[in-house]
């Protein structure tokens, strides 16, 4: 704990605020996932299958939660590259962009959309704004109905910046995850196979 800062102690949480956002957090997120558009993730998931190599780049959370949608990709059997780490190739024409931006206008994952259509990739792309530079760059676009995070006063959401796209966001990306695997013969015990084993 930093010791310079004050310590407010009725700012503790109990169980009743625990429960309280419980369902806040349950209820937004129920709420976002019902507006975004199935087709747009169908379209997604045949970008997917259609790549020859999928690559994912996005800043923060959401770089988080693409991280973790990589993995169950890789475990697919899907060849895959997380932007930015050392052993990422160049992107190029057959290859898959998966990238997600609340604003649509993070200037890293932009940057890296217009690469990767200036060497004839495909872009997919997750944001909550649909008229963002972004969006204008994706080849397939899923709209999630979630507050930016600079959009402190939203009557969308009550979490805090961003957290409700970021959400809907892994559960979006679990459900492509899980539709692509519901069509495909692999059990468990084959895609566990490809886990990390160096952990």
């Amino acid at each position: 704990m930093n010791p310079t800062a004050s310590v407010n102690t009725a700012a503790y949480a109990n169980a009743s605020d625990v429960v309280r956002n419980l369902s806040l957090v349950r209820d937004e997120v129920s709420g976002a996932i019902a507006k975004i558009d199935p087709q747009q993730l169908v379209r997604v998931a045949e970008e997917i299958l259609d790549a020859r190599r999928v690559f994912v780049a996005a800043a923060g959370r959401s770089g988080l939660v693409l991280r973790m949608a990589a993995m169950r990709l890789m475990h697919l059997g899907l060849t895959v590259h997380i932007a930015g780490e050392t052993t990422t190739p160049a992107i190029t024409s057959g290859d898959l962009l998966l990238v997600a931006s609340g604003s649509g206008t993070t200037f890293g994952v932009v940057k890296s959309a217009e690469t990767a259509t200036k060497v004839e990739a495909r872009v997919a792309a997750f944001t909550t704004n649909p008229d963002s530079p972004l969006a204008g760059l994706a080849d397939s676009l899923v709209v999630v109905p979630a507050a930016q995070k600079t959009d402190h006063g939203s009557s969308v959401t009550r979490q805090y910046s961003g957290s409700l796209f970021e959400q809907a966001l892994f559960l979006a990306t679990e459900a492509i995850f899980q539709s692509l695997w519901d069509n495909d013969p692999q059990p468990a015990e084959e895609l566990w196979l490809r886990h990390a084993n160096l952990e």
